[in-house]
Parts: structure tokens; sequence; C-alpha cells
């Protein structure tokens, strides 16, 4: 049965090779001083940073830079972030690169003028922005979190060993984004196919959840089929543009909040594998793919009918003669044997992991409860035990 729900997606993207003019549309709307908000400097190297520099300077804008934002950006880098906005006296928040730096970039919007711990009042109470928000605008430079067009923020407190996300109201929702699937073909293979399993995750913790058999279902099984055919695509070939372009798209739609509605979502996945990332700092999306196989293997008997579905629909696994268990977990061997095909990281300990951590990943495993089966620290043990 289809849930009630209230849908509402501000962002306005940008999208293609000439998708960087979109920002000569934008930044008129906003006053001089940009932040201008980047990672390790890659987009220096690329010739994306001198591109975006010079339509900012064409458009009159003071820029201001806060630079290094890390892959999982930490609450100390928060802080960091929203003095200089402060000092700034920013009017927009422009984060050029993956997820982690849209993310971040929409943290330090509703922390400048916030009178609270923002950490305690965003990720620790989960409450909304009472202060003034900065806007934030995004150029993607590399695909995964579909952060460029949702509330989505994550950040890690290193000192708690926590690393915890908050989907914020639309009124946190990046008021534009620039998508060019060319600013994507210099990201390293390794960080690719992470960001191919992270769009993946986010459209598995959606379609393995209660409600079942609605439109978003059948949505989400296509998104899925298009990401694997590209996925296979990019792997062989990082420049085919229609590849890249149709992950990027793909990503987009697998978490701008669409296909969650009239269902309830699973998100166990991504907080097992965020509960690893605190204690090990490894890459997201690996934490995710090394976690995922057993978690659903766990699962599976609770959502039995929706894993047969999947394997049929989005695998291609033939029923004929098969009970309904067999079909399941033939496609949960078909979705692991394609993940280690494109070369994604299947354990815990390839990621830096050891047995000694394994009491505090469990203690920093948040638990939720919108899925098939609602997991105890016993099941969560097993889980991180089993993917190793």
């Amino acid at each position: 049965m289809l849930g009630n729900f209230t849908y509402c997606n501000p962002t306005k993207l940008y999208f293609g090779k000439d998708a960087l003019d979109g920002l000569n549309e934008e930044l008129p709307k906003y006053g001089k001083n940009v932040l201008l908000v980047y990672g390790g400097g890659s987009i220096k190297s690329n010739g994306v940073y001198d591109k975006v520099i010079k339509i900012l300077k064409d458009n009159g804008k003071n820029v201001f830079e806060d630079a290094g934002v890390m892959p999982n950006p930490t609450s100390e880098k928060l802080n960091e972030g929203l003095a200089r906005a402060k000092a700034a006296k920013a009017d927009l928040i422009l984060a050029v690169g993956g997820g982690s730096v849209c993310d971040y970039a929409k943290a330090v919007s509703v922390s400048v003028n916030c009178n609270d711990d923002p950490w305690d009042k965003y990720f620790i109470r989960f409450e909304e922005p009472a202060c003034k928000i900065i806007p934030v605008g995004c150029v993607l430079t590399m695909v995964g979190t579909g952060s460029e067009m949702n509330g989505g923020s994550v950040i890690t407190n290193r000192e708690q060993k926590l690393k915890i996300g908050h989907v914020f109201g639309e009124n946190v929702f990046p008021k534009f984004s620039v998508l060019n699937p060319e600013f994507t073909f210099t990201v390293p293979k390794e960080q690719m196919v992470s960001g191919i399993y992270d769009i993946m995750s986010h459209i598995l913790e959606q379609y393995f959840s209660g409600m079942d058999d609605n439109t978003s279902d059948y949505i989400m099984e296509g998104l899925l089929r298009s990401l694997i055919h590209s996925a296979n695509i990019a792997v062989e070939n990082p420049t085919d543009y229609e590849a890249r372009s149709n992950i990027m798209w793909t990503a987009t739609w697998a978490l701008n909040t669409l296909v969650a509605k009239g269902k309830t979502t699973d998100w166990m996945v991504h907080m097992l594998g965020q509960a690893v990332a605190a204690h090990t700092d490894a890459t997201h999306g690996m934490t995710l793919a090394a976690v995922s196989i057993p978690y659903y293997r766990r699962i599976l008997p609770y959502g039995l009918k929706k894993f047969a579905r999947y394997a049929v629909n989005v695998w291609g696994v033939n029923p004929e003669g098969k009970t309904q268990i067999k079909v399941a977990e033939e496609g949960l061997l078909a979705m692991e044997e394609w993940m280690k095909k494109i070369g994604l990281t299947m354990n815990l300990t390839a990621l830096g992991a050891t047995e000694q951590m394994l009491d505090g990943i469990v203690k920093s495993t948040l638990i939720m409860d919108g899925g098939y089966k609602v997991l105890d620290e016993n099941d969560v043990r097993a889980v991180l035990k089993a993917s190793f």
C-alpha cells in the first residue's frame, strides 16, 4: 500500500557539458561574498577550479576559500568552516567536489548562525535549524551521495567514534547544482567504483523495506538496471560520456527523496558502514559494500518475497522450477559476483578494521527500525563478524 506523503524538491539542476554556464544565471541572485569550499585540490589539477574562479570573478564576487574538506568531514573541520564563513560574511557557500564537500557545505550553512554546538544540535539531537541559513550551491565532481539534490549531511566525530547523518528539511537543500559528467572523468577508479556502490546502496535501502509493490519499487528496479549496465561500461572505459552521465543522473534520483515516498526505508547498511568508518576512516562506499551481503543474507528470510522479486527483475534470475528462497539466494549471489567484478572491497579487514575494534563498532552502530527485521546487538555483531 502506498503511504501518505508530501513531496517537494527545491533544487535547480544544470546538467550536461555546458552545465557550468548555469553559474552565470545563479550567482547574480546572491550577495558579493562567496565561500568556495573544496577538498584536497584535485579541482586545481583538472582545471575545474580555474573555470569556477573565472565565473565567480566575472560576476563580481569576493571569493573566500575553505579547502581541505576530507572524504569523511569531521566536527573539527565543521568548526573551522563555520569560522571561515563568519569571517567572510558569506552570502553563498559554493561547494565544488563530491558528496562529502556538498555534505560539509550544508553543515556549515546551518551552523554559522547557530547559538548551540552544531554537533550536539544537529547530529546528536537531530534538531532542525532555527537560525538563518546560508544558501548552498554545488558543482559536482564525483557522484554517489546524491547530496547535490537533498538535505543530507554526514559528519564524523573522531573523539566520540561516531559518523552520523542528518537529513535536513527542504530549506537546507542546495539552491542549485551543476552536473557535468566530464568533471567526473579524472576521479580514480577506486573512488568511482565506491561511488557506484553508494548509489546502489541508496536504492536498495529504500527498495528493501515495507509497503512493497508500489510505483517507487518499479522506478528503483529500472534505476538499478541502468546503474549496473552503465557501471560495467564505465569500469572498462571511465571516459565513456554516456555511461558516466547515466551514472551521475541515477545517483541524483537515487537519493533526491522521490523514490522513498510512500515507503518506509531501511538504512541499516549505512548505519553499519558509517560505524566502521568512524573507527577506520575507510572510504564510504567500500564500507557499505563490505557489510551489505552479510546484512541482506541475514534479513532475507523476513523479506523473502521482495528478495526473490529483486533476483528476477534486477539480476535476471530464472525462477522456473525453483523455490522462492533459492531464487532470492541466487539474486544475492549474482549481486556479490558483480560487486567483486567491478572492484569493490568486500571485507572489513581490507578496510583496516580489526577484531579488536569489533566491540567499538557494534557500540557505534545506530539501530534503525524501517526494515523487514529490526536488528538487536547480537544481529549487528553477527553481520559485522561475517563482514571480516
